[in-house]
């Protein structure tokens, strides 16, 4: 863990998600509120191509730094997936908290004075065990096509992984604005309710959709793809970060062909 906070990529990676959280919701939350009649089925299909080209475009600019998560459901679900460290996971849910939160003020303070709206999701005319479904399926989707998509075991893949991510927001959006506003990622909601000072059944826009990220990540990985990573593995990368579980499993297998000849170097630098 220290090894990871004394690393510059490693904050270059949490810059990022700051930066990349800070343009998305800007630009989502702004379509959201430009339009303040919501009824018409355009404004939905607007914020919906906001929300999903907003994804597509900052998955392609900043997903070779960060993996471009902007979501801490997806961030919850890779750690279930051992996809990234436990370290890395804090931060970056942090980063993405308070990016959106950023976001949420710059919006706030450049809104016209007649728009009395920051998009603030809430149910409409639903039960919070409805909200907590269909927020929970909306963010299963995204998560699995997340997983799935950036599967370095695949080799049939030969598409756009920002598209197929961007289209998944989309179709989210798409599926349940109607009935929550379509949270999908716990910092889009959490930004505009601190703002606003507004968390009416906020905790249906939390446990959904990091529930949904975590089912997607536990049935991909051990039913739809299983992986055939060893227990050490995993418990490497939840702590050290796949890149370090990867050297160590390398220098597990030098040192049971050579016992006592290992050449490879120390870990603990």
């Amino acid at each position: 863990m220290m090894g990871e906070l004394r690393s510059w990529t490693f904050w270059r990676a949490v810059l990022a998600e700051l930066i990349g959280m800070i343009l998305f919701i800007f630009i989502g939350i702004s379509s959201a509120i430009g339009n303040t009649n919501n009824s018409k089925p355009d404004q939905e299909v607007k914020v919906a191509l906001a929300f999903g080209l907003a994804i597509a475009t900052l998955a392609q600019s900043l997903g070779h730094i960060s993996g471009a998560h902007l979501n801490p459901a997806i961030t919850l679900g890779l750690l279930v997936s051992s996809q990234i460290s436990l370290f890395k996971a804090l931060f970056y849910i942090l980063a993405q908290m308070l990016g959106a939160v950023l976001a949420s003020a710059l919006v706030y303070g450049v809104k016209p004075r007649n728009i009395d709206a920051l998009g603030v999701n809430h149910l409409n005319n639903i039960s919070q065990g409805q909200g907590f479904g269909i927020e929970f399926l909306a963010t299963f989707q995204l998560v699995l096509c997340v997983i799935a998509v950036t599967d370095k075991r695949r080799s049939d893949v030969t598409g756009s992984a920002p598209l197929a991510i961007g289209l998944s927001v989309g179709l989210g959006h798409l599926a349940a604005i109607s009935f929550t506003g379509c949270g999908i990622n716990p910092a889009r909601s959490f930004g505009p309710a601190v703002i606003f000072k507004d968390f009416v059944d906020h905790w249906v826009y939390w446990l959904g959709p990091m529930c949904g990220g975590v089912a997607a990540a536990l049935i991909y990985d051990f039913f739809l793809y299983p992986r055939r990573d060893g227990f050490t593995k995993r418990k490497n990368t939840l702590f050290r970060g796949p890149e370090n579980a990867a050297e160590e499993e390398d220098r597990l297998i030098q040192d049971s062909s050579n016992p006592g000849t290992s050449q490879w170097p120390r870990q603990d630098k």
